[in-house]
């Protein structure tokens, strides 16, 4: 008979405080062992399976800095024949950041994703971890109140996020490397406070200045207005930069140039005119100016930018009404406010969208899951890379995950979500998979 390696009841931790599916797994002799010391049961010694304690279905505490085993799973898309590996293939809700925003660390060495794998059903909280590109291996780099906002450094292994009213600068390299060497210390020792906000602000959204030295936010004032304030990681202070009469959203910072702020006219759907734009120069002196004027029935949304000068957009066409006009994919310079048109497909046409840093490629997904790489010089050269990742939707209304694709700095990688496999996992691929 085979000797299995089981824990001992009084190894195990209360099971009042274990969740019925820990409880099953442990009956069906998972294979457990104590990481910190040599576990020998009837005879056996179990020790070097230490890091199975640690697998996604089993490790459901909040602990900051702790390892999970890569999840990642390598497949060949059956129609596209492009390979995929999905990052996370867990039971959990796993997402990737915003489209708006980095999702690389600024070594390229790790992607960060949020999850909600060590929750609860009282919680209901989300952590944010990040995946090494080099064995996939998971890392929780937030803890407890995580925060809000959080975004990566353009130019330091950094992240910068809202706790509260404190902005902190999370030091990531020194929390991954000590995790790495299994000598993680308290959450704080990784922080530093950058700024207290006045208690009459609440803080949303977090732009990054592409400098580095200097955030903007948001912050509703009343239900009619908003405002839009910096804070010098330097000086600690909180200027009132901007002021309008309407919800500010999807705020983002150009990566490229100091200074330039863009945001759009949020109301959870269409708006009279969505894409705006402010400048702030040496001097403090401020303009404020809507892009891309829209006529009645445009619909623009998820705004990104692409270089230095230029963003990326949609033309929404899911509604007839909406057809009257040429809906798709376009770029606009925003010095000269010259529009390009990219391209429509069907089905209600593109959806979210990203490109390389020398705008010489766009990706652009759909509502029922498909991933398409287009050319942004030639709109008949389009390929389809992957799909099925929407398997129930085709309209942008349903629970499936939001692909939101992000074309890595390097112009090699597309991330996106997915609902393929669960709910929601983080899915990496090739943007030239033919290569």
């Amino acid at each position: 008979m085979k000797n299995y390696c089981i824990t001992p009841a009084y190894q195990v931790r209360t099971l009042a405080n274990l969740s019925f599916r820990k409880i099953l797994l442990i009956s069906c002799f998972m294979f457990i062992a104590v990481a910190s010391r040599s576990q020998t049961v009837n005879g056996v010694d179990c020790s070097h399976l230490s890091g199975v304690y640690h697998t996604f279905d089993m490790a459901g505490d909040d602990v900051f800095g702790q390892r999970f085993p890569s999840e990642n799973f390598t497949y060949v898309d059956d129609v596209t024949g492009t390979t995929v590996n999905a990052l996370t293939t867990s039971r959990h809700n796993n997402s990737k950041m915003y489209q708006t925003h980095p999702q690389w660390t600024a070594d390229g060495k790790y992607v960060v994703i949020t999850s909600n794998r060590t929750s609860s059903r009282e919680k209901r909280d989300r952590q944010a971890y990040a995946i090494s590109m080099d064995n996939f291996e998971i890392v929780q780099i937030t803890t407890g109140d995580r925060g809000s906002d959080l975004h990566l450094g353009w130019h330091k292994n950094s992240a910068y996020l809202f706790r509260g009213n404190q902005l902190i600068e999370l030091q990531l390299e020194k929390l991954l490397e000590d995790s790495k060497q299994d000598n993680v210390g308290a959450p704080e020792e990784y922080e530093v406070v950058l700024a207290t906000v006045p208690d009459s602000i609440r803080p949303s959204g977090l732009g990054l200045d592409a400098k580095e030295n200097r955030v903007f936010f948001s912050s509703r004032i009343n239900p009619q207005t908003s405002a839009i304030y910096s804070v010098g990681f330097d000086s600690g202070i909180t200027q009132k930069v901007l002021e309008v009469p309407f919800r500010i959203g999807h705020l983002q910072s150009n990566p490229f140039v100091t200074g330039e702020v863009m945001y759009c006219w949020e109301t959870g759907g269409d708006s009279p005119q969505r894409m705006w734009y402010m400048t702030v120069d040496d001097d403090g002196n401020v303009t404020n100016n809507p892009i891309y004027n829209e006529d009645d029935n445009d619909w623009v949304t998820h705004e990104v930018f692409m270089g230095p000068n230029h963003i990326l957009f949609h033309l929404m066409g899911h509604l007839d009404r909406l057809q009257t006009n040429q809906t798709g994919l376009y770029s606009l310079n925003i010095r000269t406010n010259e529009p390009a048109f990219h391209g429509q497909t069907g089905m209600g046409g593109y959806w979210h969208c990203n490109a390389t840093p020398d705008r010489k490629w766009i990706v652009a997904d759909t509502f029922d899951g498909k991933l398409y790489r287009i050319n942004a010089e030639d709109n008949n050269d389009v390929v389809l890379l992957t799909q099925g990742h929407r398997k129930n939707s085709i309209s942008p209304f349903t629970d499936e995950a939001h692909l939101h694709p992000s074309v890595s700095p390097d112009g090699k990688w597309v991330l996106i979500n997915s609902s393929l496999f669960t709910d929601s996992d983080v899915l990496l691929l090739p943007l030239f998979p033919e290569k």
